[in-house]
């Protein structure tokens, strides 16, 4: 070691690339703008030459009533969208009810099966 030269592993790299500046634009911004809101006065009243205008009111149309017989009074009569309404609700309800009855009564039967044979085996047998 003594007349030795010690040699130390080098690393060969090649030269760094050079890549330019890239050019950055100056950042803009859109203000912001509103149309200014005005408020009327406290006091605000209409000119003395100025004339109201008069509104048509239309009629409503009267309600369909019924006369109930020999009790002398009438009982209003719902509209056709209400009718309709409650008519098709009935008619999904009826139409559910026909339908799941049959899985109803199914799953009746096997609770019940099933609940009574629980129910004899805690009874004593005689």
């Amino acid at each position: 070691m003594t007349g030795e030269a010690i040699h130390l592993p080098t690393l060969a790299l090649p030269p760094a690339q050079q890549y330019p500046t890239p050019a950055l634009d100056l950042p803009t911004a859109d203000i912001p703008s509103y149309k200014p809101l005005v408020v009327p006065p406290s006091d605000l009243r209409k000119p003395k030459e100025t004339k109201s205008k008069t509104t048509e009111k239309t009629e409503q149309p009267s309600v369909p009533k019924f006369e109930v017989p020999y009790f002398g009074f009438k009982v209003d009569l719902p509209t056709g969208g209400v009718v309709m309404a409650a008519t098709y609700a009935a008619v999904t309800a009826v139409a559910v009810t026909t339908f799941a009855q049959p899985f109803f009564n199914t799953i009746k039967k096997k609770l019940q099966k099933s609940i009574q044979g629980k129910v004899d085996k805690w009874k004593p047998n005689p």
